[in-house]
């Protein structure tokens, strides 16, 4: 391995995030840094601390470039990540970086660079990147020290990967295959829209389906602005807004109000995310779309509150009559699938398990989560979901009277607005992830149960994460920690709930025919899916 290694960091656009997640980025680089040295190799930072923004991170993709043109190209570089990071800063270098990249991340889930790592991971698979992976609490156990000083020496990172198998290694039920593939020749013939309200959020290259491949699959963009939806919610009136709030307040949600706007979640703030929930539908309408997703964290960020409170009910069923301009109830009895950050792999995979679950009678709700965190619970590891929006009340116990707003954290969502926070109800899930692989779409799929946590530790985990945020604590069915952080190409995760074990695995095998039908190359993971090999 060449000398000196050569370490990295990408970040995050918003300056605020920056200055307040460089102390722990610090904390973690010097860990990593500790450990090369340890282990007989000399690190150099590939770009300074800027006094003048108050933090070390590559903020821009400018940035990415400029610091790109004095790495050597053959360089040993590690891409050390402690949060939330915008790939494409640092995707330009990296994709035509010719020595060995290593991905690191701590685990914890804090800011989170859990998130940001798994992100640029799935962003270098689609570009055809050759990385490396590893992640850790303190940097000093087995699996990170002996997997570091294999990659310094030139050899593959040891990574677990016999929970993946391909689709043609199993009997699908006949019944169930039969109900995929039909609907999935349905959607060909039909047709499909992904209404998508400015594309590329927060440098999600991995999330950016190329049309082409999504034409193969019957569905098709319509490329819409969020200036747009801007000017549809201030033309929603008054009236249309409360008449929205009144129906929430009716069904029990509670809204953590206060006096305070740049602190606390206010009524008007409130109103405002009910008149974009309106407009998204209204909109959605004008441009027939199947499903639809807003980027906010650009431009929206800086005009209105966050979009979370829509998000979550467009995915509910059960939601507040919104019509259209002639009368008509819009999308009724149904939910709107709505894939957050305009992440098109999630998006696509909700419109199809929508359609999927309808047919098959079971409650269609789904949304995607972050991968974010996780810790053993008594004998099993209990993952951490969490996604600021999207989360349906159905998933929540309790439903909408118990699901609580709370505002966004000033930090990322300076102009406020609610959330719909609660903890995903147990039962059975599917879960499943769209990701592109070079060129190709390709799909892994697998089941998890959501388990009931004390509350006391519930809290313990909101309070290590995103108290503000809706949580779901999901155990992998024959899928350990490490084998998901390997395999996993994405920040997201897409899940649905099933009544009960055997329609769980029932659906698993329909959805793996389905989206074989479409020509996506479909991977089952881990066990508890009742095929047959």
């Amino acid at each position: 391995m060449p000398d000196p290694v050569i370490v990295i960091a990408s970040g995050d656009l918003r300056l605020a995030a920056n200055q307040k997640c460089w102390p722990a980025q610090q904390s973690v680089e010097a860990s990593v840094t500790a450990a090369i040295q340890t282990a007989g190799f000399e690190v150099r930072r590939g770009h300074s601390y800027d006094e003048s923004k108050g933090h070390g991170f590559i903020d821009s993709q400018k940035r990415g470039m400029e610091v790109f043109r004095s790495i050597p190209p053959q360089a040993a570089l590690v891409v050390v990540e402690a949060v939330w990071q915008y790939s494409h800063h640092v995707l330009a270098g990296l994709s035509t970086h010719r020595g060995p990249i290593l991905t690191v991340a701590n685990w914890s889930g804090q800011w989170p660079g859990l998130v940001g790592m798994l992100n640029l991971n799935g962003c270098l698979t689609k570009a055809g990147v050759a990385y490396e992976t590893l992640w850790s609490a303190d940097f000093t156990d087995e699996f990170f020290v002996s997997n570091l000083g294999r990659w310094l020496h030139g050899r593959p990172v040891v990574q677990d990967l016999s929970h993946v198998h391909p689709l043609a290694s199993f009997r699908l039920p006949p019944g169930a295959e039969a109900t995929g593939r039909d609907i999935a020749r349905q959607v060909l013939r039909d047709k499909a829209i992904l209404g998508v309200f400015d594309e590329g959020c927060m440098g999600m290259y991995n999330a950016i389906v190329p049309d082409e491949l999504l034409h193969a699959t019957g569905v098709f963009k319509e490329r819409l602005s969020q200036s747009a939806l801007y000017a549809e919610m201030r033309r929603t009136t008054d009236q249309e807004a409360l008449a929205v709030r009144s129906w929430l307040d009716a069904r029990g949600l509670r809204f953590l109000t206060g006096p305070d706007p740049a602190t606390d979640l206010t009524d008007s703030q409130i109103l405002d995310q009910c008149r974009m929930y309106i407009a998204a539908l209204r909109i959605a309408d004008d441009f027939g779309c199947d499903a639809i997703g807003i980027q906010y964290q650009q431009g929206l960020k800086d005009l209105c509150p966050a979009s979370d409170l829509a998000e979550g009910l467009l995915n509910n069923v059960d939601r507040p009559p919104v019509f259209s301009r002639d009368g008509r109830e819009l999308y009724a009895g149904a939910a709107l699938p709505h894939f957050n950050e305009v992440d098109e792999c999630a998006g696509l995979d909700a419109l199809l398990t929508n359609r999927l679950w309808r047919r098959l009678g079971l409650e269609p709700e789904t949304t995607l989560h972050d991968l974010r965190y996780g810790e053993t619970y008594g004998a099993e590891f209990v993952w951490v979901l969490e996604i600021s929006g999207a989360v349906p009340p159905r998933h929540n116990i309790g439903g909408y009277a118990g699901t609580v707003s709370e505002r966004q954290p000033p930090m990322y969502f300076h102009l406020g607005g609610g959330t719909l926070k609660g903890v995903a109800r147990p039962g059975e899930i599917v879960w499943s992830r769209i990701f592109v692989d070079r060129g190709k779409l390709c799909a892994d799929i697998g089941r998890a149960a959501v388990r009931e946590l004390p509350a006391e530790e519930t809290q313990h985990r909101w309070d290590i994460t995103t108290p503000q945020w809706p949580i779901m604590h999901a155990v992998t069915c024959g899928v350990s920690r490490d084998q998901m952080m390997a395999r996993h190409k994405a920040n997201h995760i897409q899940v649905v709930y099933a009544p009960t074990a055997a329609e769980a695995n029932a659906a698993l095998a329909a959805k793996a025919a389905l989206f074989d039908e479409l020509g996506i190359d479909v991977s089952i993971c881990g066990t508890n899916h009742g095929l047959d090999a």
